[in-house]
């Protein structure tokens, strides 16, 4: 009986040690690998990763990282020009797999609820981009074969791989909307574009508010999108005051009664540029209909930015804070690339927003009649 309960004694103290609750471990198995060679474990802060480990290939390509974290969060593996996303929390033991001569860095995880959400997210990934990649591999061989038919053969290819490309999308949002409760779900909402699923990406955030209150990655996603949503359409357009290009101070009040375009663009910005005649056509079309532009610049160099309005023919309202991406009306509208622009009714409500070319001019159209 005495050696009965020695034993149970050891197997729960051997058991206890295994499931050890204040760290996680990472075992990894990467074939092709160099023996000898370095592997590393990073933290991801905001937008940098933060070194925490370091160890080296076994001669058999495998390796173990044993770290701590305040809670669930997202860690990377990096093994030459390799990087790999896992997600892991204090108790988790992890299994790691990859081939690192694999170009499309598909990997496995495995052995814990977080580990095994992001490998159902890697798998539809990798099934799509296997069809995305096959379509890009027959546009090359196709190509290199009759090279002056390169545009014909683009055009030919591009509704087969814009559907992948939907495909994907559709997949990947689907997952982070079934897996509201998961770090996985939200790193596929993260994997979207926000210039193309941004009322998606608010929706999400609403129904994620306290279910990570200890990661600072949700967190900073949260705040980023609580801002967002005041310059969703339906919301009152922000107010603001910013430095007319005659140097005198210009607000979006001014402009009340009046169906205005905020226009976000920069000289140096080429897609602006290349829309910026089927602006000036809508303005020329709707300017007589209680329709009107206000060009906000994030240009630094006022020379170039007065020069950009002269020869593009920019003829209406001008202003600009000449700080890039970091003007006060710049963030207060969450701009994160341009061009970018907002449709606002002469209520002061956003009604549009990211209208372009024929687009721009069927809205204006039904709108200003």
């Amino acid at each position: 009986m005495m050696k009965r309960i020695a034993y149970l004694v050891v197997l729960c103290i051997a058991f206890a040690a295994c499931k050890d609750k204040s760290k996680f471990v990472i075992n990894g198995e990467f074939k092709n690998a160099a023996p000898k060679s370095k592997v590393y474990l990073f933290g991801l802060q905001k937008d940098s990763a933060l070194p925490l480990d370091s160890t080296v290939f076994s001669e058999k390509g495998e390796f173990k990282f044993t770290h701590a974290t305040p809670g669930a969060d997202f860690f990377r593996i990096s093994a030459g020009n390799n990087e790999y996303m896992i997600i892991a929390k204090n108790g988790d033991v992890i299994k790691i797999t990859a081939d690192l001569a694999d170009k499309s860095l598909a990997y496995t995880t495995s052995g814990a609820a977080e580990a095994d959400k992001l490998q159902e997210l890697n798998t539809t990934k990798h099934q799509y981009m296997t069809k995305i990649a096959a379509i890009q591999t027959q546009f090359d061989e196709a190509v290199t074969a009759q090279p002056d038919k390169r545009e014909a053969i683009m055009e030919q290819m591009r509704p087969q791989y814009t559907a992948e490309i939907d495909g994907l999308n559709k997949a990947v949002l689907k997952f982070a909307q079934e897996n509201t409760e998961s770090l996985a779900g939200f790193y596929a909402i993260n994997l979207l574009n926000p210039s193309e699923f941004e009322k998606e990406m608010v929706d999400y955030s609403d129904k994620i508010k306290s279910n990570f209150n200890d990661n600072a990655a949700v967190t900073e996603f949260l705040k980023r999108m609580a801002n967002l949503k005041a310059v969703q359409i339906g919301q009152a357009a922000p107010e603001f005051t910013i430095t007319g290009i005659d140097g005198k101070p210009v607000k979006l009040s001014d402009f009340k009664g009046k169906y205005v375009l905020l226009d976000f663009w920069a000289s140096w910005c080429m897609p602006c540029r290349q829309e910026n005649p089927n602006v000036v056509k809508a303005y020329n079309a709707y300017k007589d209909k209680n329709f009107t532009i206000l060009g906000i610049s994030l240009d630094k160099d006022p020379a170039a930015w007065k020069k950009a309005i002269a020869d593009d023919k920019l003829t209406w309202n001008h202003a600009s804070e000449l700080s890039d991406f970091e003007g006060s009306t710049v963030r207060l509208y969450q701009i994160e690339a341009i061009p970018s622009s907002f449709i606002i009714d002469p209520k002061g409500t956003i009604i549009a927003k990211n209208l372009r070319g024929e687009e721009l001019d069927a809205f204006l159209n039904k709108t200003l009649r």
